[in-house]
């Protein structure tokens, strides 16, 4: 390579392909974290579901999301980018509009099943299509860039969905993530051209064959699991905290501006985080992140109980906090640190423990943890708030006064302390799954 297309591959000049793109993904983002905020309120308010149903729904949904791209990726790569996306945007957008027009049971699973297959589809385009666009030289760029605007949109589509709710309705944020959607199949359809693909990805018997291969494979599926842990933890931020703040705090609360705490603590902090451990090896990075997750937990555990000691509000100077929303903020600050710690490193570690040879392979499962954890997180998060901080709208609360009701909320702190737990168990597990392996005689550590 010459010393000047060098010089070309390192500016921000990108095909128009990639920044169509990322475009897109911007709008695709700002739509689901707006509607994925508001789910279990969606499906237990809107759609009538007990907590339990809408965890167990919500669980199976954003799995799915997980776990469907590693198909949806092969469909795409045999059809061409170009069909699929279109494919994926209309699905969203058929799927977001159900959601918001007919909010019955007997539409709610079909529309979710659109949104899910549309979602999966993306996933695997637009990283694709970065990747397609980018060359060696300017690929960590490239990926930065998408990154960025991955959180951006995460970002805004929480913002949003706040005053949506309060002004309209939560019916309404559905029309709102149907709209984004809708702009960017428009995007798609105009302006969006396929990149060549030829070569690219798995058939559908390659993805069976390498996710056996991965499932049979007892080492990484016991750090799978482990991970998994603390995923679940993190994925309370959807599963368990909307309602959660609105039961404890009160109506006027908002937990989808409580949650974008974690976007901004990732975003600003995982540079240095990740420079900083540059040092250490990967498992010393994760060991750190994992032992934060309890002290996360147990942070908004805490929030119930300074009410005892200060009341509803704790004044921070210009401006005042309920006890449960500050602790909230506090322990999600230190699930984005975790996060900070983990997730640039996990990776790395992860390939350490594929055989040989085979580490692209098993790096294409590495996320299975995500299918899990979503899956577990929310199904967990159901029957957690139906024992500790059940919905006030039950026929058995109908009629009763707020001092009538108070018993049945004396330990929703527990639900925090729960969870605690799994993360320490997860910590613990990491632990002992490295030291375990660290002398199997498999490369193990970074250099």
């Amino acid at each position: 390579m010459t010393q000047e297309s060098t010089k070309t591959e390192n500016t921000w000049k990108f095909p128009a392909a990639f920044w169509t793109a990322n475009t897109v993904e911007f709008f695709e983002r700002a739509a689901f974290y707006a509607m994925f905020i508001s789910i279990s309120l969606y499906l237990s308010r809107v759609v009538g579901y007990s907590d339990v149903w809408s965890g167990i729904i919500g669980g199976v949904f954003s799995s799915g999301l997980y776990i469907l791209p590693l198909f949806t990726g092969a469909l795409s790569d045999k059809i061409g980018f170009r069909k699929a996306i279109i494919l994926a945007f209309s699905l969203l957008t058929a799927g977001y509009f159900t959601l918001a027009a007919a909010p019955f049971q007997e539409t709610v699973l079909p529309a979710l099943f659109l949104v899910m297959v549309g979602g999966s589809f993306i996933k695997s385009i637009i990283t694709g299509t970065v990747a397609k666009t980018s060359t060696k030289a300017n690929r960590a760029k490239a990926y930065s860039i998408f990154y960025g605007i991955v959180n951006i949109g995460a970002f805004i589509g929480k913002t949003v969905a706040y005053p949506i709710r309060m002004e309209l309705g939560l019916q309404e944020v559905n029309y709102y993530a149907a709209a984004m959607t809708f702009i960017a199949l428009i995007i798609v359809f105009f302006i969006y051209k396929s990149v060549d693909t030829s070569g690219e990805g798995k058939s559908m018997a390659e993805v069976w064959v390498g996710l056996k291969k991965v499932l049979s494979n007892k080492r990484l599926l016991a750090l799978i699991l482990i991970i998994t842990g603390f995923w679940i933890i993190q994925q309370q931020l959807y599963a368990t905290m909307p309602k959660y703040v609105l039961r404890t705090v009160g109506e006027d609360a908002a937990p989808e501006w409580i949650a974008n705490v974690n976007p901004l603590v990732v975003m600003s902090m995982v540079m240095f985080v990740t420079a900083y451990m540059k040092r250490f090896k990967a498992i010393t990075s994760m060991n750190i992140g994992m032992l934060l997750m309890p002290i996360s937990a147990l942070c908004m555990a805490a929030g119930p109980l300074l009410i005892e000691g200060s009341g509803t509000s704790i004044s921070l100077g210009f401006f005042a906090l309920h006890p449960i929303v500050l602790m909230m903020i506090v322990g999600i600050i230190f699930q984005g640190l975790a996060e900070c710690f983990i997730s640039p490193r996990y990776l790395e570690y992860f390939s350490y423990q594929a055989p040989q040879g085979e580490e692209g392979l098993y790096l294409g499962f590495s996320h299975l943890h995500s299918f899990l954890s979503h899956l577990f997180a929310f199904g967990i998060s159901g029957f957690l708030l139906e024992a500790y901080c059940p919905d006030p709208t039950l026929p058995k609360f109908a009629g009763m006064s707020a001092a009538e009701m108070a018993p049945y909320y004396d330990h929703t702190y527990m639900i925090w302390v729960i969870f605690a737990g799994i993360g320490l168990t997860s910590a613990i597990a990491l632990f002992i799954y490295n030291q375990l392996t660290k002398n199997s005689g498999e490369k193990v550590f970074g250099d």
